[in-house]
C-alpha cells in the first residue's frame, strides 16, 4: 500500500503495516484544526438515513441534510465496516439533501458518518459526525447484476473462480541491521492466488502478484509456501497450516516465477511487473496434504483451473476482483464496476474497491461469465496489486503486452529448474 507520502507498506498477517523498501513509520493522519475566520460555525447535519438501529440489505441509497450560513463545500460519506476499516465516497446533491447509493454491504455490524466543510475563508470549517449504526443482513443473496458498484462483499456465486482460487500462506525475509551486523528474520505473510489452465501435464501453475512471490528488498523469494483452494469452505476459525481442516488440503508449490525487472527495481517503481507465478510440481505426491474431502492430488485435477487472458481487457467494462482479505478472514471476498486505469503507473484500476491486505494475487475477471456472471467463469485478466492508504481502490498489473505470457510459458516448461532449494532460493527469474 502507499500513503500519500508515496512511501510503501507491507501488511503483515497480524494486520499491522510495515515499512516496505524504506524505514520511514506510517504516519498517523493529520488533525484537523479549525481555521480562523469570522464564521467558526461548522456545517450542520441531520436526517440521517440509514438511521441508528435500521437494518439494510447488500445495498441501500445514503442520505444526508447538510446546511451551513457559508455554503457547503465539500460533503463526504464516511463507511466504517465492521473490520475497522473507513471507507470515503462522495454523494450528490439536491438543494441541502446530500444522497449516495451504495452496494455490495456483508452481512454483519456497520456504521456511517458524514463529513462536510463550509465554505469560510482559510479552508473552511470542518465537522464529522458521531458514527450511526447500522446492521447489514444480506440473507445471503448471489452477486447482484452488472452495473452495480460493489465495494466489497462476501462471494457467493460459487463456480469456477470458488473453486480455484485461494489462500496463500508464505514466509518473507525482513533484513535486520545492528551496526554492521546484519540478520535475516522470517515473516509470515497471507495472500490470495488463482489455479490456472497451462494446458500441459506435470506441473499445476498458480497465479498471483509479484509480491507474494519475492522480496524485492531482502531480493529473496519467498519460503514455507502453501496454497489453500477455496479456503471459505474451511471448518476451522481462519488461516492456518492445518489442512486437514480445509475442503481438499492444501499445496506446497515447488518454486516461484517472477519477472526480472521486477528484482531489480524496488516497489513502488516495479509495480508494473506485480504479477507472478507458482509453480506445483504434480508428480511429487508430498506436495498435497489432504483435506476435509477426497480429492486428487494433482491440484489442477482437485481444483477446476481458470483460462487466462493476455489479451487486451475492454475499458469501462464490469470487471469482478476477488480475493482472502485477512480483515474478513477466511470469507472469499469481492468488489466489482467498471474497470478503468490508475495514471501513475497505468495499471488497471477498480476506483471503489474495498479489498484489503491478503486479498493480493487474487483474480481480476472480465467477463464473469457471458450467460450468468454468477458463475464465475473467467478468464483471468489481472491480479490485485496494491492500493493507497488513505482511499478505496485497487490496482491490477497489465498481463497484455507485457512479459507475463512470458512467464507463464516458463512456468509451464517442464525443464524450468529453479536457482536453488535453500531458503530464498526456490524460485526462477526471467523474461
Amino acid at each position: 500500500m502507499l500513503d500519500p507520502r508515496g512511501l510503501a507498506y507491507l501488511k503483515g498477517a497480524n494486520g499491522r503495516l510495515r515499512p516496505y523498501g524504506h524505514e520511514v513509520a506510517a504516519a498517523p493522519a493529520p488533525a484537523k484544526g479549525k481555521p480562523p475566520g469570522d464564521d467558526a460555525v461548522p456545517p450542520s447535519v441531520s436526517d440521517m438515513s440509514p438511521a441508528s438501529g435500521a437494518t439494510i440489505g447488500s445495498q441501500a441509497t445514503f442520505s444526508a441534510t447538510v446546511t451551513d450560513a457559508s455554503g457547503i463545500k465539500t460533503v463526504s460519506f464516511v463507511i466504517n465496516l465492521p473490520s475497522g476499516q473507513s471507507q470515503s465516497f462522495s454523494p450528490s446533491a439536491s438543494g441541502d439533501v446530500y444522497s449516495l447509493g451504495l452496494s455490495g454491504f456483508s452481512d454483519g455490524d456497520w456504521s456511517w458518518q458524514v463529513q462536510a466543510t463550509d465554505g469560510a475563508g482559510k479552508g473552511g470549517n470542518t465537522t464529522l459526525t458521531a458514527p450511526v449504526s447500522f446492521t447489514v443482513d444480506t440473507g445471503g443473496t448471489a452477486p447482484p447484476p452488472s452495473g452495480d458498484i460493489i465495494i466489497n462483499s462476501s462471494w457467493a456465486g460459487g463456480g469456477e473462480v470458488q473453486d480455484a482460487a485461494g489462500r496463500i500462506y508464505f514466509q518473507m525475509p525482513e533484513i535486520q541491521r545492528r551496526g554492521r551486523t546484519e540478520s535475516i528474520t522470517w515473516l509470515s505473510y497471507v495472500c490470495s492466488g488463482t489455479v490456472v489452465n497451462d494446458g500441459v501435464s506435470g506441473r499445476s501453475v498458480i497465479l498471483t502478484a509479484a509480491h507474494c512471490v519475492y522480496d524485492d528488498v531482502a531480493k529473496l523469494f519467498a519460503r514455507n509456501v502453501l496454497f489453500i483452494p477455496n479456503q471459505a469452505g474451511t471448518d476451522g476459525s481462519g488461516t492456518d497450516t492445518q489442512c486437514g481442516n480445509d475442503p481438499i488440503g492444501c499445496w506446497a508449490p515447488a518454486f516461484g516465477v517472477v519477472d526480472v525487472d521486477w528484482t531489480t527495481a524496488t516497489f513502488p517503481d516495479n509495480i508494473p511487473w506485480d504479477y507472478a507465478f507458482y509453480v506445483v510440481d504434480d508428480s511429487d505426491t508430498a506436495a498435497h496434504t489432504a483435506g476435509l474431502y477426497p480429492s486428487s492430488s494433482v491440484l489442477d485435477v482437485a481444483a477446476t483451473p481458470m483460462d487466462i487472458s493476455f489479451a487486451a481487457p475492454v475499458l469501462d467494462e464490469y470487471t469482478y476482483a476477488l480475493g482472502y482479505s485477512y480483515s474478513e478472514d477466511p470469507n472469499f471476498m469481492y468488489c466489482a464496476e467498471a474497470v478503468t486505469t490508475e495514471g501513475s503507473y497505468n495499471d488497471w484500476w477498480l476506483p471503489n474497491c474495498g479489498l484489503s491486505g491478503g486479498a493480493s494475487g487474487g483474480p481480476w475477471v472480465q467477463p464473469a461469465d457471458s450467460e450468468d456472471e454468477s458463475l464465475g467463469t473467467g478468464p483471468v485478466m489481472s491480479v490485485n496489486s496494491w492500493g493507497y492508504t488513505n482511499s478505496p481502490g485497487m490496482a491490477g498489473p497489465q498481463l497484455n503486452g507485457t512479459s507475463a505470457s512470458c512467464l507463464f510459458d516458463i512456468a509451464k516448461d517442464s525443464d524450468a529448474t529453479p536457482i536453488g532449494t535453500a531458503d530464498g532460493e526456490a524460485g526462477i527469474i526471467g523474461c
